[in-house]
């Protein structure tokens, strides 16, 4: 368990949501992984301006995470794509939540 989730376990249950899925990028992975795998670079351009650094450390948070799957295939050139996990899979209904809110939101926001 990554340090940052297991100080939210003494918090409680809405922080530990907050410590696996918060972050830069990280539920945007998430929804752009459900209609199945993608690799790198298609996750990359699906994204949107992300840079290969911060998507790659995301990634690498969800996998240990539990929330999404890394497969490398033995090839050359190595190819390698990422899809979520079963526990992924059960952010479907969060992400359309998060979805419908955020365009709520912006329809709704103050003009500055």
């Amino acid at each position: 368990m990554r340090e940052s989730v297991r100080r939210a376990t003494q918090v409680c249950p809405v922080e530990v949501a907050i410590a696996v899925v918060g972050g830069a990028w990280k539920m945007t992975v998430v929804k752009q992984l459900r209609d199945g795998p993608l690799r790198f670079g298609e996750l990359t351009r699906a994204v949107g301006p992300v840079t290969p650094r911060v998507l790659t450390r995301q990634l690498r948070e969800l996998e240990a995470d539990g929330v999404v799957h890394r497969e490398v295939y033995p090839q050359v050139p190595p190819r390698v794509e990422y899809s979520l996990t079963p526990l992924g899979q059960t952010l479907g209904s969060l992400v359309e939540s998060l979805d419908a809110w955020g365009a709520d939101y912006l329809a709704q926001a103050p003009v500055r």
